[in-house]
């Protein structure tokens, strides 16, 4: 009886199978590891350029965002500096219109302290002339007599004299 043997090694099968292995690892190796690399590495390329665009678009929105901060400080500053001129002309007008108005006031009351002054001379004049001639009336009734116009205006500026004197 002859032993047969459960599990056998035939020494040429084992040699094919192991020729085999390496020609499948080979193909296998050629045929799809080095397409699926390939294609990982168009991936990966693909996606650092992804990558590098959005690093770019961060950057040019950050430049973006400094440029126009930058325009909203300089339009403040412009903002303020019209507010302050303002301000300034403002209070400028309001001096010029102070002072306008101070000097039309002061000219105003040298008007009228002229015209007061005017009317006084006026009305001293007209009271000279009524007490001028109650005096020559006053004058003639006590004298009993007619004055003749040159005693008159004698007697006039006389008694003008006197009331100039004593105020």
């Amino acid at each position: 009886m002859q032993v047969q043997e459960l599990v056998g090694i035939v020494p040429w099968n084992f040699i094919a199978t192991i020729c085999n292995l390496f020609i499948q690892v080979y193909l296998i190796k050629r045929f799809l590891f080095k397409p699926i690399n390939e294609m990982l590495e168009k991936r990966k390329a693909k996606a650092d350029a992804q990558i590098q665009d959005a690093v770019k678009a961060k950057e040019e929105a950050q430049a973006m965002k400094a440029e126009y901060e930058k325009n909203m400080q300089e339009a403040k500053n412009r903002a303020n500096d019209i507010v302050m001129t303002a301000q300034k002309t403002a209070a400028i007008q309001s001096e010029e219109m102070l002072k306008e108005a101070s000097s039309q006031v002061t000219a105003m009351k040298e008007k009228a302290e002229k015209d007061i002054a005017q009317e006084k001379r006026k009305a001293v004049n007209e009271i000279k002339g009524e007490i001028g001639g109650m005096a020559v009336e006053i004058a003639g009734k006590v004298i009993g007599r007619e004055i003749s116009e040159e005693d008159h205006a004698k007697l006039i500026d006389e008694f003008i004299e006197n009331v100039g004197e004593a105020s």
